[in-house]
This record gives structure tokens, sequence and C-alpha cells, in this order.
């Protein structure tokens, strides 16, 4: 069984525990209660540090059996780094760090110390997600966990000068964190678990929160003329599924926010068929779909004051004997003619139909799609920034800085005429592929064609969806990108 994590606050007075947590700041002794504990234990701090070479740098311990006096059996002081000016982005990182030193400790009961000037409701918030991202882990298939012999609850306590506002912060960002694990949990299923009928049996899930949730199956899609989304479901057995989840937190008729995914469950590339070097990464196709729905699930568990709409298009692209061809001519829901000139730049062909439907059937105040589009934008960016391509300013704007206060970084790409006469066809309106010079740019291109003028943005996380480097808060595979830049869209601008 998973090991059960649970994070309370408490007041400064210290009860019994396995482990015992302090902060010391670079060239700092540990202060307030920490510091009481230390002088009590009868501890030389400056012998400690002439010995151990600590310095109170970011990622450094000092981990020691306590002293009989201390109510702990382990105690541990951590680098808190710089003194001042420690940004909340810093404490979701602390809170990754210190989950990372304690997991293999075996302790079942761990109390915090923050009492900083700097430990604000915000802050310690901040640092209980980090502790919850950096204990996920997605082993459901290994016969025997890593972990198996640790305790089966893990009790982490942050005492705190004032508890209660604290874990009212705690509870607001845990939304976030929850969702963030859900659109981990989506990336990380394999392929024959989830497909588009289980995805979208997961988004109607959503509904004990509260979010509407709508699905429309194949002969509906037929009937809105959604041709080029079932053009890349017809090679797969798995029929097609587009979801529609709505969050009603706004007043009653109050224009929506909307945010669309493309969801490919599993992506072979077609008839266009990829290189099998790595092809079962592309379970994770379906990133950006994984993204929305569990940004509807974040808002509906923090009750956003705002009306959000989600869709997703929910297909699987594989090269059987009714696959679309290089060479098809479909129509869209919006009436364009699209020629395939590669089946495996299917993702748009689904976001085409997607983003039409979104726009005329909720005429939002704005649409932001996210797909695991390109792997040209990979070979720009690289994993520590997604590409943003907008026809919006203000929308840009508001993305990159979402993007900076939760360290979900985006870049603004560039768009322009140029481009855009890249994807003429010479046998229908568009094709669905310039080949590969700027390939990211005239993808975005292509989906510019179906906003019909509102404003847009589009997220091409193919380089930070899945597959990139760990960090603090995220030792596993995907890390879930897109929720909490997408909630801070929201949350710092749009809510009433």
């Amino acid at each position: 069984m998973p090991q059960t994590l649970i994070v309370e606050t408490a007041p400064l007075t210290l009860g019994q525990s396995d482990l015992l947590v302090i902060y010391a700041a670079e060239g700092q002794a540990p202060g307030g209660v920490g510091g009481t504990v230390w002088t009590s234990a009868g501890l030389d701090w400056q012998a400690v540090l002439d010995g151990t070479g600590f310095k109170g740098k970011p990622g450094q311990a000092l981990d020691f059996i306590a002293p009989s006096n201390v109510p702990a059996r382990r105690m541990m002081v951590l680098g808190s780094g710089k003194p001042n000016g420690v940004d909340l982005t810093a404490w979701t990182d602390r809170g990754g760090s210190l989950m990372g030193k304690i997991s293999g400790l075996k302790a079942e009961t761990v109390s915090v110390v923050l009492d900083g000037a700097d430990a604000s409701p915000a802050a310690v918030a901040e640092l209980a997600a980090g502790l919850r991202l950096r204990h996920y882990k997605f082993d459901k298939y290994k016969s025997q966990a890593a972990d198996e012999n640790g305790p089966a609850t893990l009790k982490i306590v942050l005492h705190i000068a004032d508890p209660a506002a604290a874990q009212a912060a705690i509870a607001d960002r845990g939304a976030v964190a929850e969702g963030t694990l859900l659109a981990r949990d989506l990336i990380n299923e394999p392929a024959n678990v989830l497909g588009p009928v289980e995805f979208a049996g997961i988004a109607g899930n959503l509904a004990e929160f509260g979010v509407e949730v709508e699905t429309l199956m194949p002969e509906d899609l037929e009937k809105l003329g959604m041709r080029s989304l079932l053009a890349v479901a017809r090679g797969s057995v798995r029929p097609a599924r587009l979801v529609v989840m709505r969050w009603n937190g706004g007043a009653a008729g109050a224009q929506p926010v909307a945010f669309v995914g493309k969801g490919v469950v599993f992506d072979t590339g077609g008839i266009s068929i990829k290189p099998a070097g790595s092809m079962e990464d592309m379970k994770g196709d379906m990133g950006g779909a994984a993204a929305v729905t569990g940004l509807m699930q974040a808002l509906a568990r923090r009750k956003a004051r705002v009306n959000a709409v989600g869709v997703i298009g929910l297909v699987e692209n594989m090269p059987d004997g009714d696959a679309a061809r290089p060479g098809d001519i479909v129509r869209a829901m919006s009436g364009t003619t699209i020629e395939i000139v590669n089946t495996d730049a299917e993702g748009r062909l689904v976001l085409a139909d997607a983003l039409w439907y979104t726009q005329d059937r909720f005429k939002p105040r704005f649409m932001v799609n996210l797909a695991t589009l390109t792997g040209a934008i990979s070979v720009a960016l690289g994993n520590d920034h997604a590409g943003l391509f907008s026809n919006n300013d203000e929308l840009a704007s508001r993305l990159l800085a979402a993007g900076l206060a939760v360290n979900e970084k985006l870049w603004r790409m560039p768009m322009g005429p140029a481009y855009d006469k890249l994807i003429e066809s010479r046998f229908a309106d568009i094709k669905n592929s310039a080949g590969r010079p700027a390939s990211s740019i005239t993808a975005a291109h292509f989906l510019s064609r179906f906003v019909n003028g509102v404003p847009w943005a589009h997220l091409d996380i193919a380089g930070t969806a899945f597959g990139a480097p760990a960090t603090e808060t995220n030792a596993g595979w995907a890390p879930g990108f897109g929720v909490a830049l997408l909630d801070r869209l929201v949350r710092d601008n749009y809510e009433a």
C-alpha cells in the first residue's frame, strides 16, 4: 500500500516526534524556537560548523541522534539559504528538499519549526505543497514498492506562530497541488490502461467536486462535423471522446475562460509511423488534456470565483487499414479543408475541432490550449521552458508572469505572415505540416486558423510535460506541468 502523508500545523510548543527539523540561514545560527532547542541541547554551533562544513546553504543538512533533552529521536538542521529575499517558489523547493531528506529515515512523525520572520502563511503553504509534490510516487504496478518496509503513515507537523492562517493557506494551495498530482497520474498511466474512454471516465469523476461534465461520443462528433479530430481516431479500435468540463464559480451568465487540451492517449505517428526509439514515451502525448483536467479539479476544489470551461479531445493515433493516409483531405468543423501531409502531425488536427467548438459554443474571454505538439520546441527550449504562442499581448504577458510566479516557465515565440504562408496547401485550404523549418511556429499558425479572433494562447509543452530532469518537487517522469501555471493565471487576473 502507498504511504499516506499527513501535513498539519501546530503552535510553536513542541511535542515528542521521531525527527525534529530546524533551519539555519547562511552565516547564522538557528534562531527562535530552533535556536532555543539547539542551545538547550548544549551543542556548540561554531564547533559543528568547523567540523562539518555546514554553511546554511540550500540543500545542506546536518543529521544526528538528538540529545536526551530534545523531544525527538533524531534532529536535523537544514540550510535555508540567504536570510532575506526568499521568494515563494524557493519555499516550494524547500518542502521538496525536506521530503527528499526524510523519506529514507523511516520516521513516522516529524516536527518542523518554522518561526522565522519570512514564514508567512503563504510561504508555509508552499512548503507543504513541496512536501506533497515530492512525496508523490507512481509505483502502483510494481510488485514490491521500494519503501514497502517503511511506515504506513508519515505525519509532518509544521510548528508556526499562526497555525490557523497557515492551515487555511495550505488547504487553498493544496487544491492546486492535488490537481498537479492528478495530471501526473494521468500522464504516467500506460496506454493499455488509459484509453479515450477511460480518460473520459476519470474526467467524469470531477462531478464530485461540482464540475459539470459532458462527454461527446463519436456520433456526436460526426454530427458536429469534427472530421479533423475523427480522422486521427480512425486507425484505432478505441473510439474518440470529447469531454467538456464546466466550473461555474463566477456570476451567473458571466463570460467564461476556456482551456483546451490535446489528449492523444498514445501516438504511433499513424501511417507516418515514428521510429521505435523512445516510442514508449508517447503514452504522455495527452499531457495537455491531463493538465486541463487537473486544472479544472483545482479550480473546483478551491472554489475559484470564476466561470471556467475545460475541453479535451481524446483519441489514439494508430496505423491500421482504416487509418488516415498522407494526402487525405478532411473538412474540419469550421468548414476549413485540411490536407493531411503527415499523420504524425495529429495533435493539431484534434485541437482544430476542439478550439473551434469551444469558441463557437462558449464565447469565452480567452482560450489557452496546451499540447505536447512538436519535438522542435524541445530542440529550441529544452526542458526548462514551454513555448508560448499568442495572438494577444495582454494574455501572453499574464501567462509569462504566472509562469514565473509558480516556476512553470514560458518563452514567447514569434508568429507572423511569413510563417502563416508556409501552411498553405496546393489541394486544400491548409496543410497540417510545413516540414521541419520553424515547425513549432507553423504548428501554432495552423491552430490560429481555428480560434476565430478570440484572444488565444498556445502552450507547446512537449519539453516540459514528461521526461524532464528530476527537480526538488518531482522525482518522477511527469511533473504535471501547466496546472499551477493556469491556476495562477486565473487567480491573479480573472477571479471576481
